[in-house]
């Protein structure tokens, strides 16, 4: 059973953690944490929401609690600190059914999408990348954060408004090179 979750949500958990964490070593080490809970804690899963929103609010709080553990006191530091190393982070994911955004995105425009959404504040990406990439409702949403719905609708429409900027400023630059 635990075999077939983790093929199933392999990529999708992967990929989250690598935005929140900005580090791909901590995004693995992390990723096998998030199933240890799920083995040990398994039975905590009342079925009241989806598996991944149960899955994803595991993730979230692990890594709340490393940066913690680091002395910092929220998930907006995450990236306020920057990674803990230079190398830049991949995005490239492999995943057995491509999402609407992956689908209707080219190679080029999800690098774009990528970087601005590292450039982004950490509340609005995670908003975005959990919207768009995970195709979680805004109620999901609200309850993987513990945020208010209305909370997940403004960042959501803050994250969205903070980002068409940065995608229209790299895409002169993208066009020139073709």
């Amino acid at each position: 059973m635990l075999d077939e979750l983790i093929v199933r949500y392999q990529h999708r958990l992967m990929r989250y953690l690598l935005y929140l964490s900005g580090n791909r070593e901590m995004a693995e080490d992390l990723f096998q944490e998030v199933w240890m809970r799920v083995l040990v804690r398994g039975s905590q899963f009342n079925g009241q929401s989806r598996f991944d929103t149960w899955l994803f609010t595991i993730a979230r709080n692990l890594v709340i609690d490393l940066r913690r553990k680091r002395t910092m006191s929220s998930l907006d530091e995450l990236f306020e600190s920057g990674g803990d190393d230079d190398r830049p982070m991949s995005f490239e994911v492999a995943d057995g059914e491509p999402t609407p955004f992956d689908r209707f995105s080219s190679f080029e425009d999800r690098e774009r999408i990528a970087a601005a959404l590292m450039e982004m504040d950490t509340l609005y990406r995670e908003v975005l990348v959990l919207r768009f990439h995970e195709e979680m409702s805004l109620e999901e949403i609200a309850k993987v954060t513990r945020a208010p719905l209305s909370t997940i609708k403004s960042r959501l429409y803050r994250g969205l408004a903070a980002i068409k900027p940065k995608l229209e400023r790299t895409r002169p630059r993208l066009q020139g090179t073709m």
